[in-house]
């Protein structure tokens, strides 16, 4: 997404640079699940879509409390968010 098209509202990247990541993820957990996801061009049904973003986020929060549980990070360091830019 180019710069100037930034997402608002629950829907934008936290941490700038991690867009690229996100995506790549998205891709990558679509095809362990066997959907095939080509970009959310109202190819699949809302369940699937969910279904991919529900996998994403379960997965990340198991690795957030791997690396917890490993003394890596803290969970006071996971709640800290950036700002939105722009805002402080």
């Amino acid at each position: 997404m180019p710069a100037n098209q930034r997402k608002t509202g629950r829907n934008r990247v936290l941490v700038p640079g991690a867009e690229q990541a996100l995506e790549n993820y998205k891709y990558e957990i679509a095809n362990e699940l066997g959907i095939n996801y080509t970009g959310d061009l109202g190819e699949l049904t809302s369940r699937q879509n969910g279904y991919v973003g529900g996998y994403m986020v379960r997965k990340m929060i198991q690795q957030a409390e791997n690396q917890m549980s490993q003394g890596a990070v803290q969970p006071a360091q996971l709640a800290q968010q950036p700002s939105p830019q722009g805002q402080q």
